[in-house]
């Protein structure tokens, strides 16, 4: 499953509001030159995210966007859902209105005898589920704080040579033809 480009860029621009959360409001032009990104896209996109409660603007010479909440409150599946829609791994599985998975593929109704039931739902539900949580589980705050994890280690002085790995043999290949085991007598 791949995200559009939606996501892609509206999650990067919720980083980099992030990022700057607690300052004065940032011009979207300044945000779509310093990522590379269409302003006129942009645009489109922060109109979703200021439709679900995500960013606040501000007009003025002094203007800009900026987060409606704090980083931690804000959960990658709500700024996905604001720009994607609903989640789903694949085109017939969906959300209904009372929270359960469906598939449109599978027919209840008495007509059909018996009623199909889609072999894969139980393998769709499971990977949207797992997508959703994960989401749900991130938030802004994380992905401002993630490129700080993923480099642990502090830069090294130039005085500071990096420790070896060591260097662990490969192992040993096995003979097609194992030689007979013998008993020392």
């Amino acid at each position: 499953m791949m995200f559009s480009t939606k996501a892609e860029y509206g999650v990067r621009v919720m980083v980099e509001l992030a990022r700057r959360a607690g300052e004065d409001p940032i011009p979207l032009a300044e945000i779509a030159a310093h990522d590379g990104l269409p302003l006129a896209y942009l645009e489109h996109l922060v109109a979703r995210l200021r439709k679900a409660g995500l960013v606040d603007s501000r007009r003025g010479s002094r203007g800009g966007y900026l987060l409606a909440r704090s980083p931690t409150e804000i959960t990658m599946a709500e700024v996905v859902e604001a720009l994607e829609g609903s989640i789903a791994p694949i085109e017939c599985i969906s959300q209904a209105s009372d929270g359960t998975i469906v598939c449109s593929r599978e027919s209840t109704d008495s007509a059909s005898h018996p009623p199909h039931v889609c072999p894969t739902k139980l393998l769709w539900t499971r990977v949207r589920f797992a997508i959703v949580r994960t989401l749900q589980e991130t938030t802004l705050a994380d992905l401002v704080l993630e490129p700080a994890l993923l480099n642990p280690t502090p830069l090294l002085s130039n005085k500071t040579a990096p420790p070896r790995a060591k260097t662990v043999p490969p192992p040993a290949r096995k003979s097609m033809n194992p030689e007979p085991l013998t008993t020392g007598a």
